[in-house]
């Protein structure tokens, strides 16, 4: 009896932790709970840029971390370039990724992304979780576009992000309008989305002029090429209930 609880004990465990089917990569997100990796530390399998404006040459992978060259070039010309997207779109999520930035670099975590001809930008459509040097860039001076912060938005209480160089974990949790945003584990923003609250707030930020600005419940994930070297890295979601 004894040997066949241990067997069946053994079953439920290799059933419960059992790895996502490759075949299955760029479905969505149907595993709820189940953390599924959006970068594999070698390629850029999964990710696009944005209106497919070009082939994201810019964008390499170097030390198994996304990193984009803002002076890549191909016969004499900047090229390449462009916010890295998704390819698949999620909805009521967690998102994990690990950042830095070169001195006084700016870049973003936008979400919410919608890939259409019909938006110029990613931020458009998508709020931006902030990526910066508070330090080295002018951004930092204005307390909503610090790092962490959800740009343009909301200021976070604290500032929990380490010095330019070093590694950061950035987490955005949305689930059916509850919106958390987490620095190194310390969170910082925490609001609801598309309630009249919310509007307001957008009413009175950059984005009041942006009919489309974060309206939409699911989206792209964006990495935003600003014109500046950063790299991200352990990229992962999972789906919420």
């Amino acid at each position: 009896m004894r040997n066949t609880i241990l067997a069946s004990l053994a079953l439920l465990l290799f059933v419960s932790f059992k790895p996502v089917d490759p075949s299955e990569e760029g479905k969505g997100l149907q595993y709820a709970g189940r953390w599924k990796s959006l970068f594999d530390g070698k390629t850029k399998k999964g990710w696009h840029v944005f209106r497919n404006r070009s082939d994201g040459s810019a964008w390499k992978v170097e030390e198994g971390a996304l990193t984009l060259d803002p002076n890549h070039k191909v016969d004499g010309k900047t090229a390449g370039r462009g916010d890295l997207i998704t390819d698949a779109s999620f909805e009521n999520y967690h998102f994990v990724v690990e950042w830095k930035v070169a001195p006084k670099a700016n870049s973003g975590i936008v979400f919410n992304v919608q890939d259409d001809a019909k938006y110029e930008h990613t931020w458009h459509t998508g709020p931006e979780m902030q990526v910066l040097d508070n330090d080295g860039h002018s951004d930092g001076k204005i307390k909503t576009h610090r790092a962490g912060n959800l740009y343009d938005l909301i200021a976070g209480p604290d500032d929990p992000v380490k010095p330019v160089g070093e590694w950061n974990k950035a987490e955005i949790i949305l689930n059916h309008g509850k919106l958390e945003l987490k620095m190194n584990d310390v969170t910082v923003v925490t609001t609801t989305m598309w309630d009249d609250n919310w509007k307001q707030m957008v009413a009175k930020s950059k984005f009041k002029s942006k009919p489309d600005f974060a309206v939409f419940q699911s989206g792209h994930i964006g990495l935003q090429d600003h014109g500046d070297r950063i790299w991200f890295r352990n990229i992962k979601v999972r789906k919420l209930k």
